[in-house]
């Protein structure tokens, strides 16, 4: 069985009793920096596995076959990143996708997000929304990123660098307009934040100011009021909190 398993992605007493007990009992353990999982296994007295792999960007072809090979040989592995859910803006998911064609079980084991936690933390409409991942970091390719959903009613939740932050603010206020928004400072961390305001105004508040930390930004959908369809009716939008129109989350 192949293990998707979700680590804190700050606070280490989210780590639930069922992923201890996964990391505690497979034989072959992957992961995005060995090192960070060895600190994680270390602070809750977990010894290392007899096999410790890295499955990284750059090398995830030769280390995915690798482990496709271990779980036909009969090992149990557990895919873990830094934080978060193996599979959400990093590779992860071409593993899950190589167990799959093989054949192959794979189950996860859950735990925090910060992609949810933003979303419920923001203030901004939950009964649908799309994760984004990480935008584009050249600025035609930035804006379009966020022009491809300006008609979207569904909240938006994407992961952002501190170091561009502010091209990032700028690039939605150019381009989505007066949008209610939030940003996410080190969830679940000691110094966890969230500031909120429309995008122009959270685009001016970081155009100059240094920022620190892992970044998730939550910005509200088109309004129902600015949006219609051919009949003429409103078509159903982000303040709509009845049925779940659709959800995009991977994370």
């Amino acid at each position: 069985m192949l293990y998707l398993v979700a680590t804190p992605i700050g606070n280490l007493s989210d780590c639930s009793p069922r992923v201890l007990e996964t990391l505690r009992s497979v034989p072959v353990l992957a992961c995005e920096d060995t090192r960070r999982t060895r600190q994680l296994l270390s602070a809750f007295g977990i010894p290392c596995p007899s096999r410790v792999l890295s499955y990284r960007e750059g090398i995830e072809d030769r280390a995915g076959a690798q482990i496709v090979e271990l779980l036909r040989a009969g090992n149990d592995v557990a895919l873990c990143t830094d934080a978060g859910y193996p599979g959400v803006s990093d590779p992860g998911f071409r593993l899950v996708r190589d167990v799959v064609a093989a054949g192959l079980p794979v189950t996860a084991v859950p735990g925090p997000s910060a992609a949810d936690v933003a979303l419920v933390v923001s203030g901004l409409p939950t009964s649908s929304w799309t994760f984004l991942g990480f935008p584009p970091r050249k600025p035609g390719a930035l804006r379009r990123f966020f022009a491809d959903e300006a008609e979207s009613p569904h909240t938006l939740v994407c992961y952002e660098s501190p170091f561009r932050l502010a091209k990032t603010l700028a690039a939605a206020a150019e381009t989505l307009g007066e949008r209610p928004a939030a940003v996410c400072f080190e969830l679940t961390k000691v110094h966890e934040h969230v500031e909120r305001g429309t995008l122009p105004e959270l685009a001016a508040r970081f155009a100059s100011a240094p920022v620190k930390g892992e970044i998730a930004i939550v910005v509200g959908g088109k309004p129902r009021r600015e949006r219609k369809i051919d009949s003429g009716k409103s078509a159903p939008g982000a303040d709509f909190e009845g049925k779940r129109e659709s959800s995009d989350f991977s994370a």
